[in-house]
């Protein structure tokens, strides 16, 4: 593989740790003059000599100048995260004691890192493929559990070893047919076409569920928009403050209270859900509130989930019926609340509204704002949640599945036809070229810029 870095026998340092005032900061050495440059700056030992994946105490020294009390941690090439020498300084978390550790690393020698350079140079070294390099972003950015477990089993392989297993069954095939051109003169098939398309339909359903999947990917990566919405008082507001357990939105009995959306982030089993409390939908005349509600209604078509809340005490069938209609014709994700349950017999209510998917509650008592929460998490993950399985969260990988199954359409498309070995041979190769994008075994220079130029320095 190419190096994309003209540098790259230049040994790098970056602050590993979070900026700021710390108790601890770690800063990191990786490339062959690591150990060397950590040796000048460590009087204490000779570093060169100690065995790799060990710890060593002492002062950390710029000439006469004792820069910090330190901890090294020592990691020889390969058996290191960059697969290169490595030298990790664990100092005290003060920014001025760090900057000046990493200027003396760069005085002796280094240079400061690039973006994600430490896991670009893992990548190049053998040590992650491509996709297990882009989950430690995703594990860095995973704020809830479920993109915490999606992230590390990426980590671990798991979505490289379908894509692998994948590829190297297509391979054997390739192979043969690649081998039959060269014994076009005889005519002879080595490569069994039925065998060939059982494969293709195999690696079809399991690409078809990757691709799925992105849509729970997605969910898990970067959270669900949910608008509430409704006619003014119809308790929008005091929803949103009891799922967040504070008063977040001004809640009074003036119709028109809310009159800009109110965002906010709850976390429900591992989801993050964004709330958008807005403004009451209704005809006014006062310009402001106009803005409001047209506000209102781009949040609902934009909305992952439409919360549509209406009074269930005062609201009639007809006009919940009505409004059904309309919200069929914005968004279809929508889940109907009858609100202010706690005036009513939940019998009564039923049969006002029978026929109707409502769940109702009160905000005001608490009454079934869990299962409402329940309910939301049933209608994103539809029961298909299991972060055991593989999950797509990528668009990157997400836009290269797709290729790899207009690929094998065209392959099956080809059989079907009877088509010549050496059309069915670039089909092949078109759906290995894409499969390997996905890794990393089939990459270039700017895509490995652009995808590590998003990761922190330090890593």
């Amino acid at each position: 593989m190419s190096n994309p870095y003209s540098n790259w026998e230049d040994t790098i340092v970056a602050l590993a740790t979070a900026h700021g005032v710390s108790a601890i900061g770690v800063v990191r050495l990786s490339g062959n003059k690591a150990i060397e440059i950590a040796n000048d700056l460590f009087p204490s030992k000779d570093l060169r000599k100690e065995a790799a994946n060990t710890l060593h105490v002492g002062f950390l020294k710029d000439g006469e100048k004792v820069l910090d009390e330190v901890v090294l941690s020592l990691f020889r090439a390969p058996r290191s995260y960059t697969g290169e020498d490595v030298i990790e300084i664990s100092c005290h978390g003060s920014p001025f004691i760090q900057e000046q550790i990493i200027n003396a690393c760069i005085a002796h020698g280094s240079r400061l890192a690039k973006p994600g350079e430490f896991t670009q140079r893992a990548f190049l070294k053998g040590k992650l493929d491509l996709t297990q390099a882009e989950a430690v972003a995703d594990l860095i950015a995973s704020n809830t559990t479920a993109s915490q477990q999606t992230a590390l089993k990426n980590i671990r392989g798991g979505f490289s070893d379908v894509l692998k297993n994948l590829r190297d069954q297509l391979i054997r095939f390739s192979a043969l047919i690649e081998l039959e051109l060269d014994f076009s003169q005889e005519d002879v098939e080595f490569a069994d076409r039925s065998a060939l398309e059982a494969l293709i339909q195999r690696i079809s359903v399991t690409v078809t569920q990757l691709l799925e999947s992105f849509r729970l990917g997605n969910v898990i990566r970067n959270g669900v928009n949910v608008a509430i919405v409704g006619k003014p008082n119809a308790g929008k507001s005091t929803l949103l403050n009891t799922l967040l357990n504070e008063n977040r939105a001004i809640v009074s009995e003036i119709a028109g209270t809310t009159r800009d959306t109110i965002e906010e982030i709850i976390n429900i089993d591992g989801i993050l859900f964004r709330l958008i409390d807005t403004a009451g939908i209704r005809e006014s005349e006062d310009a402001i509130e106009i803005i409001g509600v047209e506000k209102s209604m781009e949040k609902m078509k934009s909305a992952d989930i439409v919360l549509y809340l209406f009074d269930a005490f005062s609201e009639t069938a007809g006009e919940l019926e009505a409004a059904v209609h309309r919200l069929q014709e914005i968004n279809s994700s929508y889940m109907l609340v009858g609100t202010k349950s706690d005036l009513s017999d939940q019998s009564e209510l039923s049969e006002k509204f029978s026929g109707i998917d409502t769940l109702y509650l009160s905000a005001k008592t608490h009454h079934h704002i869990d299962l409402l929460k329940e309910r939301l998490v049933d209608k994103v993950l539809q029961g298909k949640v299991n972060t055991e399985s593989v999950i797509v969260t990528n668009a990157r990988h997400y836009a290269s599945l797709q290729q790899v199954a207009s690929s094998l359409h065209d392959i099956q498309t080809g059989m079907d036809n009877r088509i010549p070995g050496d059309l069915l041979a670039l089909d092949i190769r078109r759906c290995l070229h894409y499969l390997g994008e996905i890794t990393g075994e089939v990459t270039n220079e700017d895509q490995l810029d652009y995808i590590f130029s998003k990761f922190c320095i330090g890593k």
